[in-house]
């Protein structure tokens, strides 16, 4: 009997020392309560309590934790329904608020970061809900983290994870983003078609320039051709003056010949005109018609060339034809 109670008595002891020692594994603390009071914080590694007396109530990391917060509904500005969810990157700085400040924190957590959600998104329109979302981040944090605060808790991140419209919402989008589509695409035609006409234009009118600088260059040239060649022109009818004015001072027959070379030109003119299909009238001096004409047949007359009868034949009728 008295092995069984000493038996009794060790396998007490035993129980009691193990009871007495609690192991903390490294970034976790546990909470102890004396008879339902609290009485400390057991923090990592090797801690004793009060066997039968002391109770380790809640157990929990420092560590930083993840909550992932459920697709909540939310109305936007305009009116426009979305859902939303999100990531909340959280740990706990203080583990006697943790447990004694709210009852149960992860719930508590999730349901605050649902209501500000729903807060901020009714403060925006549905287009800002897509561009401001970095600003809706650090708003989130903000509020969350100073909300959170008397838990003990440290909300260190927030993310939108996922804002989606509702369907109606979504096709009204894709018609609009097509219909931007086309208004692109039809301004990038219209102004490619205006730098093609731009161009196109450039191009014609360097044309119609050096076209212009061509044709200027050759009425350059061929008004110097041309007065080039009245120069020389004139050049020889002053030569050819000067050796008739020459030869009328040496010859004193000279004169009588120059009347016939002048009426020889009259003869060959008369012919010109008459060889032409249409009706002409041609005037004449007759005074200096019949000079000429003396001239020519005293020149013709002194010429000892048989030949020239029938010139003199011709100058005789035309005189008669002048004298009527």
């Amino acid at each position: 009997m008295g092995e069984f109670v000493l038996l009794v008595f060790l396998a007490l002891g035993g129980s009691a020392l193990a009871g007495s020692v609690k192991i903390v594994n490294e970034k976790n603390e546990y909470l102890v309560e004396s008879l339902g009071s609290y009485k400390k914080k057991l923090e990592s590694g090797l801690n004793l309590v009060t066997p039968f007396i002391d109770k380790v109530v809640y157990k929990e990391t420092i560590r930083e934790k993840v909550l992932d917060v459920p697709p909540q509904s939310c109305i936007t500005k305009d009116n426009v329904g979305i859902s939303v969810d999100a990531v909340v990157y959280w740990r706990i700085m203080d583990m006697y608020k943790a447990y004694y400040k709210v009852e149960n924190l992860r719930d508590a957590i999730v349901n605050l970061v649902l209501t500000q959600i729903r807060s901020e998104m009714g403060k925006l329109e549905l287009d800002q809900t897509f561009t401001a979302r970095s600003e809706i981040n650090e708003i989130l944090l903000r509020e969350l983290d100073l909300a959170t605060d008397p838990w003990g808790v440290k909300v260190t991140r927030v993310e939108l994870r996922d804002i989606v419209p509702s369907r109606a919402v979504q096709d009204s989008m894709e018609l609009q983003m097509a219909a931007e589509r086309k208004k692109r695409a039809a301004i990038l035609t219209s102004e490619g078609e205006r730098d093609s006409a731009v161009n196109s234009a450039q191009g014609k009118a360097e044309a119609q320039v050096l076209d212009a600088e061509a044709q200027k260059k050759a009425a350059i040239l061929r008004a110097e051709a041309q007065a080039q060649q009245e120069v020389l022109k004139a050049q020889a009818t002053a030569r050819a003056l000067d050796i008739v004015t020459d030869k009328l001072k040496s010859d004193p027959r000279a004169r009588e010949a120059l009347q016939f070379l002048l009426a020889q030109n009259y003869l060959e003119m008369g012919k010109t005109i008459g060889s032409s299909e249409s009706s002409k009238v041609m005037f004449m001096d007759p005074r200096n018609m019949i000079s000429t004409l003396e001239g020519m047949r005293s020149v013709v007359g002194d010429s000892k060339n048989g030949e020239t009868s029938s010139l003199n034949w011709e100058l005789d009728k035309i005189d008669r034809h002048s004298a009527g």
